[in-house]
């Protein structure tokens, strides 16, 4: 292009954004359709083509230019929220709200959004919003429709498709065993050898009233291994989150198990591993007033977590994966700790269960037996440490 044409085409381009200013829309897309028309510009203005567009009423020619932006320019905002805004005119909400996701995942970070841009992204967030709920009321009528309710598993795929919950696996951070179901809260009728182990909460609940009063008994639960790279825990060291460990690195602990007979003969009902230097695992898990156990996942799906609820006051939280529940005394929890899971004491007193592990119901005896040999020899080998759960 020659330099004389490349100085019209960018003194009409500046007409046209004068036009535009002035609310002449008309007048600036004629200019800039002659300017596109040239065909050999180096950066040709669809986008403000697409704006005269839009502001002239002409939603094909609107469309026509922001598509030239994008096979241009797959991850440009603005183009992504304007097209996104022609499928919600033309009713296409879906299609709509996912150019708008498109558009906030290209988005730069806040810091470094104009005022202009930032705006724009807000609404498109409230658009998507907004479809969410439209989306929502049209699946609901049409299970309606059709005599069922959004409930149960039906109800989270929903939730999941709609974006309100996430999908959470099974994510171990050390060792992963496949094939087993995705299950965050196990439920308590699948264990019947629970019965005996919440049969024996009134003395278990004693045992811990004695250990009680001597607080020192209990040690922070996060503490730092010298044959490890620091933690980053922001409970490294802290008391809000303790433990008065029964089992430890499988086997009894020496001083506490002796505090507590009774407790360890109702944990004889339960199947504990039994894996050298590992399992079993058993402890009084104490979680003070205000204390929060941030988002994380154990180290292995092959075992899953008890909690044996002794001393639970009101506001306190466990979440697993999409799964909230709340601790009742007398009440076992088990659940998968592999998957992600997070606790909360919102309370002005303190929370104490009793906790230890138990193998998954799934795996075999013949797996387990292999499973063991394979921990032990991991072990040896200096490799994975002990893991217990809130």
């Amino acid at each position: 292009m020659g330099d004389s044409r490349r100085e019209q085409a960018e003194q009409a381009t500046r007409q046209a954004v004068a036009a535009l200013q002035r609310g002449e829309a008309a007048a600036a897309k004629r200019l800039l359709e002659e300017v596109v028309a040239q065909g050999d510009l180096p950066i040709p203005p669809w986008f403000l083509l697409a704006q005269a567009c839009r502001h002239a009423g002409d939603e094909t020619g609107e469309r026509r230019a922001l598509d030239a932006v994008l096979e241009a320019e797959p991850r440009h905002v603005a183009a992504l929220i304007m097209r996104g805004d022609g499928h919600v005119r033309d009713g296409d909400h879906r299609a709509g709200s996912a150019f708008y996701q498109a558009a906030l995942a290209a988005a730069p970070p806040p810091d470094r959004c104009s005022r202009l841009l930032a705006g724009e992204l807000r609404r498109a967030r409230q658009a998507i919003a907004d479809h969410s709920d439209i989306f929502a009321a049209h699946l609901q009528s049409r299970l309606a429709d059709a005599g069922v309710a959004a409930v149960g598993r039906v109800g989270d795929a929903v939730d999941i498709l709609l974006g309100r919950k996430n999908v959470y696996l099974q994510q171990p951070t050390s060792f992963y065993f496949p094939g087993l179901p995705q299950i965050a809260f196990y439920e308590r009728q699948n264990f019947p050898w629970l019965e005996q182990v919440e049969a024996a909460t009134a003395e278990i609940r004693s045992e811990l009233q004695a250990v009680l009063a001597d607080q020192l008994s209990f040690r922070p639960y996060v503490e730092s291994d010298p044959n490890r790279p620091p933690k980053t825990s922001p409970l490294l060291g802290n008391a809000s989150w303790s433990a008065f460990h029964l089992y430890q690195r499988g086997t009894p602990h020496p001083d506490n198990a002796a505090r507590c007979p009774r407790t360890m003969a109702a944990l004889r009902h339960a199947p504990l591993p039994v894996i050298r230097g590992r399992s079993p695992m058993a402890l009084f898990s104490m979680l003070r007033p205000g204390a929060h156990i941030m988002a994380h996942n154990g180290l292995l799906n092959t075992r899953l977590i008890c909690h044996l609820p002794l001393i639970v006051p009101p506001d306190c939280t466990l979440r697993v994966g999409n799964a909230l529940r709340t601790w009742r005394t007398g009440e076992a929890l088990v659940f998968d700790d592999s998957i992600e899971h997070e606790a909360w004491n919102r309370s002005a007193e303190t929370r104490i269960v009793l906790l230890f592990e138990i193998w998954r119901p799934e795996i075999s005896d013949e797996e387990r037996i292999a499973l063991t040999a394979l921990f032990e020899a991991i072990t040896d080998y200096g490799g994975i440490g002990a893991d217990h759960e809130g």
